[in-house]
């Protein structure tokens, strides 16, 4: 099904659930290359932008939660892109679902937009509301590892691990996600990729630039943060379990030569004191002492 509105003399079709349909009548009425149509109907490419005489091709990627908001998700968003039109497809990011259902609503009331005179403003617009939405997934990383951090010292460890394998995935996936773009919006800000107006559109791009430059800065520094609580935690849980080996062999330490007499003394042979009336008495007493020397013994080492 598609979509459509006109803002100006751009119009803006969204392609939803695309038919074969609607790929013949695009491919009809705008001459689109049959590889664009088939990255169209094929999910996960990789980010690009193939650039026409008369239209560009885009393949971008942006990050949202899943419905139980803890795991991050990539919706791809393909983008054609010319003077007159602006055509986007399938279930796409909900950020340009949003824009696509303001701007409709604002042209039924009988308002307009004097942002988007242009093909190329829509498509800035598009780019800037879907940067933003990702500064905001970024700030809730944020907050997790800062939340991972208070709660390392806690004694919850299976929560702690829990929390720091679902960030650092969520991270490592905003990684792979925003590197390969990086290269392409340079592209726009270096004047590699031109817009189809006369406007000096520039200064947009740069803007965009600046917001996806700091993006991506933030999910590097996340990472760093991340890797380096990691390798705090699992120091802090080694300590705890040398901690723990150390008190049981302390105690195998002092029960061992408890052991030892009681079971000498256990044996059916005639032993020194063994007829003695006060023979358990004494015995106790020795391996009490033996106890205390052995205590004394640890903390003058400072084993203990």
């Amino acid at each position: 099904m598609i979509e459509q509105i006109r803002l100006n003399a751009v119009k803006w079709l969204h392609v939803h659930y695309p038919s074969d349909e609607d790929f013949n009548l695009l491919v009809k009425e705008y001459g689109f290359h049959p590889l664009d149509i088939e990255d169209c109907k094929t999910r996960i490419q990789r980010s690009k932008i193939d650039i026409y005489d008369n239209y560009n091709f885009m393949i971008l990627h942006f990050p949202y939660f899943d419905k139980n908001n803890r795991f991050i998700k990539v919706k791809e968003i393909k983008i054609f892109w010319s003077k007159d039109y602006i055509i986007t497809f399938g279930s796409a990011h909900w950020v340009i679902r949003e824009l696509f259902l303001d701007l409709r609503k604002k042209i039924d009331d009988g308002e307009k937009d004097t942002l988007l005179i242009s093909s190329d403003m829509l498509l800035y617009h598009m780019l800037d509301g879907l940067v933003k939405e990702t500064q905001v997934i970024l700030q809730r990383i944020d907050a997790e590892i800062n939340l991972i951090n208070k709660e390392m010292f806690n004694r919850n460890a299976q929560k702690i691990i829990e929390k720091i394998s679902i960030t650092r995935k969520n991270v490592i996936l905003l990684n792979t996600t925003f590197k390969p773009q990086l290269r392409l919006f340079h592209k726009f800000e270096s004047g590699e990729i031109k817009g189809f107006v006369g406007e000096d559109m520039e200064d947009y791009w740069g803007n965009i630039l600046d917001h996806y430059q700091k993006n991506w800065d933030m999910i590097e520094d996340d990472g760093e943060l991340l890797e380096g609580l990691s390798q705090t935690f699992d120091s802090m849980q080694a300590n705890r379990t040398n901690e723990i080996m150390k008190m049981l062999t302390f105690i195998s330490t002092i029960v061992l030569p408890m052991t030892f007499i009681t079971g000498l003394y256990g044996m059916n042979v005639k032993l020194p004191l063994g007829d003695h009336p006060l023979a358990f008495a004494m015995i106790v007493g020795f391996m009490l002492l033996v106890v205390i020397f052995l205590i004394l013994y640890f903390k003058r080492k400072r084993w203990m």
